[in-house]
């Protein structure tokens, strides 16, 4: 199939802010400890005042839940995970005791966003800087190759109802493109070939939150969560992925990162 001009119209938008995204980005994991910590709180933050005014709490409310959320996850990093926990999931049932609506759809939500940026920061601080490149390098090979693919291909739909745009060339071309980001940090970093499989995974994970944050907008009637990031929409429709790899490694993360298994 060939690709229209139309298919094309939002790519150079795209590309300049996802490039100063990048570099803002790749500065903070750089930096690590405090500023990385403050970075993700701030995003944490920014993307449940998205989530509120989507799901229709007054802006007063969603100002003061965004807040509350970045304050829990800043916070949340430098206590003990038994203390941590409590504080993550208490920042999630206040949203959910002053939303008139979606209630559970915020609170599953905003969970999922506080238990990622806990995520993030957890990997960056235990396991380095080139573990957390990698996480990112992974998302990021996902959503551009599978953006690419998925324009040039096109093809039969993954979910049209939920994401028109998305198609099983962009999706299996994504998985490739996060199994080559795999197999170049297990050359380099000497781990185990069961990386290549890992970053298929959280590619994978990674297009569950895709899908996932598609599904609410669906649901609410809304196009983008926010015009906060030219040609991208909101900080939720550039981090839905991050969200799904975060809370995917944060399981797995002990288990198998930290594992005989992954450096043989």
């Amino acid at each position: 199939m060939t690709a229209t001009p139309e298919k094309w119209s939002d790519l150079a938008t795209r590309m300049g802010s996802g490039a100063a995204l990048v570099v803002l980005g790749l500065w903070g994991v750089w930096a690590g400890g405090h500023v990385f910590h403050v970075m993700v709180a701030a995003i944490c933050g920014l993307m449940v005042w998205e989530l509120a005014v989507m799901l229709h709490a007054p802006k007063s409310t969603a100002l003061q839940l965004g807040a509350l959320t970045g304050g829990a996850a800043l916070l949340a990093i430098y206590l003990p995970a038994g203390f941590a926990l409590p504080i993550l999931l208490a920042a999630a049932l206040v949203g959910f005791g002053q939303l008139r609506e979606f209630r559970t759809i915020y609170m599953v939500f905003s969970v999922m966003v506080l238990m990622a940026g806990y995520g993030m920061m957890s990997v960056r601080d235990d396991l380095g800087f080139n573990w957390m490149l990698w996480m990112v390098l992974v998302v990021v090979a996902t959503d551009v190759v599978g953006y690419f693919a998925g324009r040039l291909i096109g093809g039969p739909k993954f979910w049209p109802r939920v994401s028109p745009k998305k198609t099983w060339a962009g999706t299996g071309f994504g998985w490739i493109g996060a199994a080559v980001v795999g197999a170049l940090f297990m050359a380099n970093t000497g781990a185990g070939v069961q990386l290549i499989g890992v970053s298929v995974a959280v590619s994978m994970a990674s297009q569950m939150g895709d899908i996932a944050e598609s599904a609410i907008k669906r649901r609410v009637g809304v196009k983008d969560s926010s015009n906060l990031i030219p040609g991208h929409g909101g900080l939720l429709d550039r981090f839905d992925g991050m969200l799904g790899a975060a809370v995917f490694l944060l399981i797995i993360g002990g288990p198998i990162m930290g594992s005989p298994l992954m450096l043989r």
